[in-house]
């Protein structure tokens, strides 16, 4: 009796889902054959990840170079302090708890800092790609990649209170490209700005909605707009970026170069000789006010910060790290480019 009820309970596993009109039966079979590539298994890619799994998306990659931190458990909800006291890479973490939670799934992880080299590898199958990443860098990686193979991205990122979402169909919406000087680069991170959990949970709820209208075949429904908001001033603003698409942009024009899948257009790092240092410099030189990055740091209370009007210098721990006006920075105390690039991101966006 109690096996045929379990039988019986399993098959009802997405009937409220079949339900919903919009998606039904058909759509659900839909899911069930899909593919998606999550790049960043943080506070949105473990939001993404566990709302797909439940949905029945039938396979999901995960890409993420971190391991989980106490300070990640307050927002990235696939994580347990068991995790953080041993330092588990987010990849694998999130895949045992996603398996858990759905065994039906086929659930890869990839402990690998995803860069122009890497990330073809990640691709075959794949028919969407959802950003949950922490670094403008990456983005431009995801971007190029996307148009170059015809899939859809759904770009997103959060700090603070306020939230930014966007899907790029290659052939049809301006990318991500097209968009810089609209999107602000660098400035606050989750780590010197702090955020709070709903601000994730907002931009997870946009993303993933617009996966399931992607996957399903419905892209009449898509919302058609970059969408950013601010939960704590109650503000929200859903902007047509048609205008912004750029008819000689190096990433989705007719004579698309793919700027950032090559050495040339890509963020730069290398081990100093004979010093314990690896230097980064980012894939365009950026603008950087040292001053309103000194005062974000000083705000922490956890490092000694020193500045003037040629750079700034962090000291946390056994690591110091001096940023130029230009964005290149010297992370001095280590020789692991990962470890470095991880810190970059985290202090300087």
């Amino acid at each position: 009796m109690s096996a045929i009820a379990g039988t019986r309970d399993r098959t009802d596993r997405y009937s409220r889902q079949e339900r919903f009109a919009m998606i039904g039966i058909e759509g659900q079979r839909k899911l069930s054959t899909s593919a998606v590539l999550i790049v960043g298994a943080g506070a949105l890619g473990t939001g993404i990840a566990e709302t797909l799994v439940r949905a029945g998306v039938g396979r999901i990659v995960i890409a993420d170079r971190d391991y989980v931190e106490w300070s990640n458990l307050q927002r990235q909800q696939l994580f347990a302090e068991e995790d953080a006291e041993h330092r588990i890479p987010k990849a694998i973490a999130a895949q045992k708890r996603l398996q858990a939670i759905n065994s039906e799934v086929t659930i890869e992880a990839h402990v690998m800092d995803v860069t122009y080299a890497e990330i073809d590898a990640l691709l075959p199958g794949i028919q969407l790609i959802l950003d949950a990443t922490d670094n403008f860098d990456t983005r431009m990686v995801m971007n190029d990649i996307s148009q170059k193979n015809g899939i859809p991205w759904i770009y997103g990122a959060c700090v603070g209170s306020y939230g930014i979402t966007y899907t790029i169909l290659p052939g049809e919406t301006a990318c991500l490209n097209c968009l810089l000087g609209t999107i602000p680069l660098g400035g606050d991170t989750c780590d010197t700005a702090g955020i709070i959990p709903p601000t994730v949970q907002t931009v997870v709820a946009h993303q993933t909605t617009e996966a399931l209208k992607l996957l399903t075949g419905q892209i009449e429904s898509l919302r058609g707009t970059l969408l950013t908001f601010d939960l704590w001033r109650n503000e929200q603003a859903s902007l047509k970026m048609n205008a912004a698409r750029k008819s000689d942009c190096p990433s989705c024009g007719p004579n698309a170069t793919y700027p950032y899948l090559s050495h040339s257009g890509s963020r730069k790092t290398e081990v100093l000789c004979g010093r314990d240092t690896v230097q980064i410099r980012p894939a365009q030189p950026r603008k950087w006010d040292l001053e309103e990055t000194a005062k974000a740091l000083v705000r922490l209370g956890e490092g000694t910060v020193e500045f003037n009007h040629f750079l700034l210098s962090y000291t946390i721990g056994e690591r110091r790290l001096v940023l130029f006006k230009d964005g290149r920075a010297l992370i001095h105390g280590t020789k692991d480019i990962v470890e470095a690039k991880v810190l970059y991101d985290k202090y300087f966006g």
